[in-house]
This record gives C-alpha cells, structure tokens and sequence, in this order.
C-alpha cells in the first residue's frame, strides 16, 4: 500500500461521499476529485460534470486485467498475453515515473493499437467507474480536493458517464442494505443527490437507454458517432506502426526515447544533423517529430518553421523538446507553432502522453 504524506492525515474529516459527487456534476465542473484516506486514494475526472474516468490508486490495473478478460470472451482482437504486454509497457516501463494515470494510457494504447474500440473502451471505463464506485461510497473519513487542470485535459476522451446513473446502478437493492449500513449519511445525502434534476425531469421525462448486450442500461455516451443500438464492431486487425523521428544532438538522449518507447507501436529514428534532418522528415514522412530546440547550425525553431511552410507538414505534430522551461521559450515554440514542449531530462510518463495526445 502507498503511503500517503502525514499532511494528507492531519487533515482528515468525515466524509458525505454523495455530497462530493454531487459538487462535481454541474455544467460548469470540469477537473479532477481527489479523495485521500488511510487506505489509498480515489481520483475522478469529469468533464462539465459528466465522469470521464475513475481509479482507485491501490487497485489501478488489477480491475482493468479483470474486465479485459471478460471483454476478450466478445471480441477476438484482444490476444491470450495482452495483460504481460501492458504489464510490460505501462506497470514495469513506467513504475518510478511520476504519471497519475497509467491505466488510462494502456486503454488509449488498446485503442490505438485497435485491440478494442472506442465504443468499448467506453463499455470498459463504466465497468471501471462502477467498481471504483464502489469503495468510494463506503468511505467515511479522509481529506480531498478538486484540481480544476487535471492528466486527462488533452487526452482523447471516450465517454461522458451521467454520474446519478452511476449511483443509481451501484445502489441496487443488494448493494443499498451495505451502504446503509456502513454509511449514516445514506438517509439524509442519498435523497440529496437524485434531486439534482428533478425540475428538469418534471419537465422532460428521460428516455429509457437501450440495453447492450444483454446488460443493464449504460450510463454513458459514446465520443464516437456509433449507435448505441448497434452490435460490437470488431476492430480491424491492421496495427500501425508508428513513426517517430527525434532529432537531438545528444546520442543519450536519442537512446532513451528508444528505450521509453514500445518497439511493437513505434519506430523510432534517431539523427543528430539538423540539417541531415530535414531531407530525412522529406523522406520518411514520420508521424511525429521530437525536436531539440539547441541543435547547432539549424536550431529546432527554425527547423519547425521551414517544416510549416511545407504543405505536407503543416499539420504533422512537432514537439519541441529543451532544457529550458521559460516562458520566452514556450512561446517562441507558439510561434513557428510547435504542436507541444518537453523539458529535459525527459521522463517516459511526460513523453508517453503527449504521443499519445496526437496518435489518439
């Protein structure tokens, strides 16, 4: 189990879970709920107050493993060893990385990889949310706060869960006596928070959502334009792989993106002549290129303005990468519009998540 820093304990309240929930569904609430207790802490993402994404920090990814096993019995693109494979990449790669979230990487990373599709990572992260829900109204004591800028902001996005369905599922009769009985601000904060839109159910009553697949009706809408009503579309078995092109004059610098990297997703390319660089993006078109901004000869600002006057390249993402965290320097990169910035030394969560910013 984690520890947690003894300012997390000293502030410790009792806690009115549905209360919580409550304050992060309006329209205008969009971030991160952070919850912190003895036993761990829960983190939930909404976007205009709709759910977005939830974990619980000490059961990260045995939920995940857990419910991918069952969508394997669905599909046929998830493959037998897909749990040692984002072991490998995204538990071992990245365990002393500091990345909130690395569980929501690997289901961008299936999703890409087209092992599942968005409409059912979508399924998945219900799934998900459902368990963490579960903990999460049990909880009686601990500290939280809300981050208004959260990892998820430019993330790809798979579906905005209604949270009152949410509870709603959880609170079925047999799970209902639990709560009562571990929980005493069940009479008082339950009747609360299904009165959030009781003046606009009065006015419009909500349609019942179809079932999928036999199950209960989702609380969910798709970020795609798939038809709820629709059976399982099963993902093309093609696999992209991905090339990246790094420039930077350091050979260790170029060694560790490789070895950040999943050979099995990317390619990466190494070259350490700005000006050998250039006829190397003309000719390999790369997906992404990852820029040192202190390149002698051709710098990395004047190397991506030349590669925006090109009309093949005015849109390939371009991400700058420096030693320095100024201001001028971000916005000289804003400039000859660079698509995004890492500072050195780089850590494999930040790079992890700005590729997957712009292959999602």
């Amino acid at each position: 189990m984690k520890t947690l820093p003894i300012s997390r304990y000293r502030f410790f309240q009792k806690l009115h879970p549905l209360t919580l929930l409550k304050k992060i569904t309006g329209k205008s609430v969009t971030g991160c709920l952070q919850v912190f207790s003895t036993s761990g802490s829960w983190s939930i993402y909404v976007d205009e107050g709709k759910l977005i994404y939830a974990c619980y920090s000490e059961k990260m990814f045995e939920p995940l493993y857990r419910n991918l096993q069952r969508l394997s019995q669905q599909i046929s693109t998830l493959p037998d060893g897909i749990k040692d494979q984002l072991r490998a990449i995204f538990e071992t790669g990245i365990e002393n990385q500091a990345i909130p979230n690395p569980d929501y990487l690997a289901i961008c990373w299936l999703v890409n990889q087209k092992y599942i599709s968005s409409s059912q990572a979508a399924m998945l992260i219900e799934q998900l949310a459902l368990e963490v829900l579960e903990s999460f109204l049990n909880l009686e004591e601990g500290s939280y706060e809300f981050i208004p800028e959260s990892f998820l902001d430019d993330m790809p996005k798979f579906c905005y869960l209604n949270l009152r369905l949410l509870v709603e599922r959880y609170l079925t009769p047999q799970n209902e006596a639990v709560y009562r009985q571990t929980s005493s601000s069940y009479q008082s904060h339950t009747s609360q928070f299904f009165q959030i839109n009781e003046l606009q159910s009065k006015a419009k009553t909500t349609p019942k959502l179809p079932k999928i697949n036999g199950h209960k009706p989702s609380a969910y809408s798709i970020n795609t334009n798939e038809h709820r009503g629709q059976q399982i579309i099963q993902p093309s078995a093609d696999r992209k792989i991905y090339t990246i092109l790094c420039i930077d004059d350091s050979p260790t610098v170029l060694n560790a993106i490789k070895s950040y990297l999943d050979e099995q997703t990317f390619s990466v390319i190494g070259v350490t002549d700005s000006l050998k660089a250039l006829m190397q993006i003309i000719r390999i078109k790369p997906d992404i290129i990852l820029l040192d901004i202190s390149m002698p000869n051709l710098d990395g600002y004047e190397l991506c303005s030349l590669l925006r006057k090109h009309s093949h390249f005015k849109n390939t993402p371009v991400i700058m990468v420096s030693e320095k965290v100024g201001f001028i320097d971000r916005a000289k990169a804003k400039i000859v519009r660079a698509s995004g910035y890492l500072t050195k030394p780089l850590k494999q969560g930040d790079l992890l998540k700005v590729i997957f910013q712009h292959i999602v």
